[in-house]
């Protein structure tokens, strides 16, 4: 029997809210970005969104590359994990995508898009017992704010949902021990930033703790202060000003196009 793994997808635009649009066109570039940095794995891993003023979420089909994804490739889900539409083909979406991301939404209305990854310097520092450590300025802004939840195996068993909620609690970060990375946010923008930001703690934690040498870390009233001023709520939200400039970054990727390799 023939299988449709074709990547044709059409346009739903004229089919969807304007809001529905939207959202699908920023979570796609999302997925575009954690691919041009450096954070994809593959067809593995998820991000979603929360479809504004809807219990509906939006997330990729699984057996596509980051780079491959567009805004009418979007699966629509609910909080349940069922396939509300799907393009027309025999991808899927991968179980374990839901059981984490659906647990935070269902728990979090604060939280509109969770990402997830697996990148070489999120598992090393998720592998050390010390976790992550405030070594750089980028660090310190997860200082007393980062869960950490511990490895029960892969994530497709639903009793999950409350553990990797229960170790995130508050926070929009969470280290997955022996697993990966977590971030969500109020915006996709802002889920972005954070991941980012994190990814780039683990690098430069990575490479320092290499070099085998002494490591100089901050006293406690600094880095509860540095970490304080990197919170959303106190200077700027994350992610919002850098926004615009990283869909350039990705139109750029596409010159002559009327519309970003995502737009479709």
């Amino acid at each position: 029997m023939a299988v449709d793994y074709s990547t044709d997808f059409r346009s739903i635009r004229d089919d969807v809210s304007a809001q529905e649009w939207q959202t699908r066109i920023d979570l796609a570039a999302c997925y575009r970005l954690v691919d041009h940095y450096g954070m994809s794995d593959l067809i593995y891993n998820h991000i979603t969104a929360r479809i504004p003023g809807t219990e509906h979420l939006l997330i990729n089909l699984y057996g596509l590359l980051y780079k491959e994804i567009t805004a009418s490739s979007l699966v629509k889900i609910d909080l349940e994990g069922n396939i509300v539409w799907k393009p027309n083909t025999d991808y899927g979406i991968n179980v374990s995508g839901y059981v984490i991301h659906g647990a935070i939404h269902k728990a979090r209305t604060d939280v509109a898009c969770v990402l997830h990854t697996h990148t070489r310097a999120g598992m090393a520092v998720a592998a050390m017992q010390c976790g992550l450590l405030p070594l750089s300025q980028t660090a310190m802004r997860f200082v007393g704010h980062i869960g950490l939840h511990d490895y029960k195996g892969p994530a497709i068993d639903l009793g999950e949902r409350e553990r990797i909620v229960r170790d995130l609690g508050p926070h929009d970060a969470l280290i997955m021990r022996n697993h990966g990375l977590l971030t969500c946010g109020a915006t996709i923008q802002q889920a972005f930033n954070t991941m980012y930001q994190l990814e780039l703690s683990c690098r430069s934690q990575v490479d320092a703790m290499a070099a085998r040498t002494e490591l100089a870390m901050p006293g406690p009233n600094v880095l509860a202060h540095t970490a304080h001023l990197y919170q959303p709520g106190t200077r700027r939200p994350y992610g919002v000003l850098e926004w615009p400039t990283l869909l350039r970054l990705l139109a750029a990727q596409q010159p002559g196009s009327a519309y970003p390799p995502y737009w479709s």
